[in-house]
């Protein structure tokens, strides 16, 4: 995209562009600050679906105040001639920096704070009953001074309301999430673990959708399919590698019981590799 306008917005440059939406970079000029600007077109009835995801993006994110959880300052939707929603615009917190595989490789401590400060807004989601149902290297960003932030609420699901599509991304998905569809404390815990597991090593976690029969697929066959991460990239501190195979879990209840101690468990290993914790990992909890 070339335009150097779009109504109050001065653009500055295309951050990102999906098949349903395109992310600039752009200045306003009521305030000369920088933000990134999401465009969601709205071209026809079955594009309708990517509007509400867009409202209902802008609603999760207005019920979260957390230093580690992308801001959505507003929505706005443009019209057309004939009055038809042509256009939504979701004006959105902007981050100087990259998502935190493409921002890799990092130190170990830098990683590991990394992962504290994802575990602390996750915490922060789950104590306002939201699931974020798509937690991935790709929905978090990577400061250039170490901010994170985790972005993309469109597939998060409020746990007072009814779940009405299968959600994630088949690689990240906790057995019983492709199994039987739930989402719930536990399943974030594994979307977590597996997150960490493919920033650890360089490799992508099992994807029980490919594998044949999967809906049958036993804990003995899972752990037969699932590789260490010690064997995968020896640098990895043991306790490290130890939680992320219990959040890897093939069964809910072997996973920790919630993700404040996951925290907490993240925080003494940052502190033994020299991090300097709690800067981002608290405010809003």
């Amino acid at each position: 995209m070339t335009v150097d306008q779009i109504g109050k917005y001065q653009v500055l440059r295309t951050l990102g562009a999906g098949a349903h939406s395109t992310i600039l970079h752009v200045r306003r000029a009521a305030d000369s600050r920088e933000y990134a600007l999401k465009l969601v077109p709205i071209e026809s009835k079955d594009d309708q679906k990517f509007l509400e995801q867009a409202r209902h993006e802008f609603r999760v994110a207005r019920l979260l105040n957390h230093s580690c959880l992308i801001k959505i300052y507003c929505l706005e939707t443009r019209k057309n001639w004939l009055r038809r929603i042509k256009r939504a615009e979701l004006l959105i917190e902007y981050v100087n920096g990259k998502t935190i595989d493409a921002a890799l490789p990092l130190p170990m401590s830098a990683l590991t704070l990394a992962f504290l400060k994802v575990a602390s807004g996750m915490m922060h989601m789950h104590r306002r009953g939201i699931f974020h149902a798509d937690m991935k290297p790709n929905n978090i960003l990577y400061g250039k001074k170490g901010e994170v932030k985790i972005i993309d609420y469109g597939l998060a699901w409020i746990k007072s309301e009814p779940k009405d599509r299968f959600q994630g991304t088949p690689e990240y998905m906790a057995p019983e999430t492709v199994r039987n569809r739930v989402i719930n404390e536990q399943t974030e815990i594994y979307n977590f673990g597996a997150t960490l597991y493919r920033l650890a090593t360089g490799k992508l976690p099992v994807n029980l959708i490919s594998v044949p029969e999967s809906p049958r697929v036993n804990e003995k066959t899972w752990g037969s399919l699932f590789k260490p991460v010690h064997e995968l990239n020896p640098a990895t501190p043991p306790a490290l590698c130890d939680l992320i195979h219990r959040c890897m879990a093939f069964t809910p209840g072997k996973r920790p019981e919630r993700m404040s101690g996951v925290r907490d468990e993240l925080r003494e290993i940052a502190s033994g590799l020299g991090a300097v914790v709690g800067d981002g990992t608290d405010a809003g909890s």
